[in-house]
């Protein structure tokens, strides 16, 4: 698993750092009708008043491909357009569909103008509506495709304490290159930043904890069952055991060492710089390849545990990879997600060893039987592990390093406590989960 792959996106709301909502620039000169970007944003609000949800978004024309605007030479025709608007508004009201409580709402109201791409109203809620409620000047020279269509639609709800979803269909096919920013403005609370996509599907604006807490399990879930990299190491880490009460004790160490990094990335405690990304994949792929290696040579395997529980302080730092572009929807459930990521990726893991161990069994017990099996096993995980560390460590070499400054050292110090304790929690779980099941598989014994 490389850390930037895409990962699913789920139904809730929140951003912990900021998101920059940038625009897109337009070129000097005339461009060609429909001219694709590879890569486009839409921003909008989404505000709740005490009757009415306000939906104000601005649409790049490039991606409204289904209405032709009335062009004049290379410039669109701003004093015979009203009719476009209009149908580029009735598409935007049928594309963009606003929820609340399970029931979509039906605008009451919608207008909308065609705004030049210098514009920069949409920095703020009030000022974008100030905006669209003023007409262009009839000599605004508007090139085609290189422009927005900025609509204000107005929805009657029940209630501001509803709960509000939102969808966006703008241009489907474009999927996670067409981006929907939305700064979600409640009535009585703070408001939130998002980014979603056409492939978001329905998504909360604001979330009741239990339906972001099902949404970050099976994000959790999905994650480690698309991690290759993840998995080769849980295959490392159970190559040479036969025995279920073996493994407890290292899958625990696994557990709390991840966990540990992975709540302190997501609390803003990662060390910060293009270098790190790249640090941790390369030191993960190392892992594969130490436990490969060690698993060959045949080290105490009583004391795996110690060694899987430093590498799973590096693994947490890539589960953390997958979690954070998805924290913005768990609204202000924070904690609630990062439990149950967890949970999730705990689960997966499991269903994993439930598969992994009987069928390394059957290996170990008759084509692969022995200590040739587990170097056979072991020596082919090796192998795909060294291409990844060195295809990584090429590109951790060609990142710039940070200086060890003041600040640097502090963090440093802080992943050193955090390590050390860590380590004693690891320690002391491991032990107790193993004594546990041995206790338990000793014939006779009873609780």
């Amino acid at each position: 698993m490389t850390r930037r792959r895409a990962t699913p996106t789920l139904q809730a709301v929140f951003v912990p750092p900021v998101i920059a909502f940038c625009f897109l620039a337009a070129a000097a000169g005339p461009a060609s009708a429909h001219e694709f970007k590879l890569e486009s944003l839409m921003n909008s609000f989404v505000k709740i008043e005490q009757h009415q949800a306000h939906l104000v978004i601005r649409v790049p024309l490039h991606v409204t491909r289904t209405v032709r605007l009335p062009v004049k030479g290379a410039q669109i025709d701003l004093a015979s357009a009203g009719p476009a608007i209009q149908r580029l508004l009735e598409a935007v009201s049928h594309d963009v569909v606003l929820w609340e409580d399970g029931r979509p709402l039906v605008p009451a109201s919608a207008i909308g103008r065609l705004s030049l791409p210098s514009d920069r109203s949409f920095e703020r809620y009030e000022g974008a509506v100030a905006h669209i409620a003023e007409p262009p000047a009839p000599d605004e020279g508007i090139y085609i495709d290189q422009g927005y269509l900025d609509a204000h639609i107005a929805y009657p709800i029940a209630s501001p304490g509803s709960q509000f979803a939102i969808r966006t269909q703008i241009a489907a096919e474009l999927k996670d290159y067409l981006k929907l920013a939305i700064r979600y403005l409640p009535l009585e609370h703070e408001g939130r930043p998002m980014v979603i996509t056409s492939r978001s599907g329905r998504v909360f604006l604001n979330p009741a904890w239990y339906q972001a807490a099902w949404g970050f399990v099976t994000l959790g879930i999905s994650h480690i069952l698309s991690g290759i990299d993840h998995l080769l190491f849980l295959l490392c880490l159970v190559i040479p055991f036969l025995r279920l009460r073996q493994v407890v004790a290292i899958v625990t160490a696994f557990t709390v060492a991840h966990s540990f990094t992975l709540f302190g990335s997501a609390y803003g405690l990662t060390p910060t710089g293009d270098w790190f990304p790249p640090f941790v994949e390369t030191a993960i792929a190392a892992s594969i390849v130490y436990m490969a290696l060690e698993n060959i040579v045949g080290v105490d395997l009583r004391r795996r545990w110690l060694i899987t529980g430093l590498f799973g302080l590096v693994h947490g730092f890539g589960f953390s990879y997958g979690l954070k572009e998805n924290l913005q929807f768990a609204g202000p459930h924070l904690l609630v997600a990062l439990l149950s990521f967890n949970v999730g990726i705990e689960i997966g893991q499991i269903g994993v060893l439930l598969v992994l161990l009987p069928v390394l069994a059957l290996l170990r017990r008759s084509v692969l039987a022995g200590r040739v099996g587990v170097i056979i096993l072991s020596a082919v995980v090796a192998h795909t592990g060294w291409h990844w560390m060195t295809e990584r460590a090429d590109v951790l070499w060609k990142t710039e390093w940070p200086q060890l400054d003041a600040a640097g050292l502090t963090v440093l110090a802080r992943w050193v406590a955090g390590v050390l304790l860590a380590g004693a929690a690891v320690r002391f779980i491991a032990r107790r989960a193993g004594a546990l099941v041995a206790r338990k598989t000793v014939p006779g014994h009873t609780s």
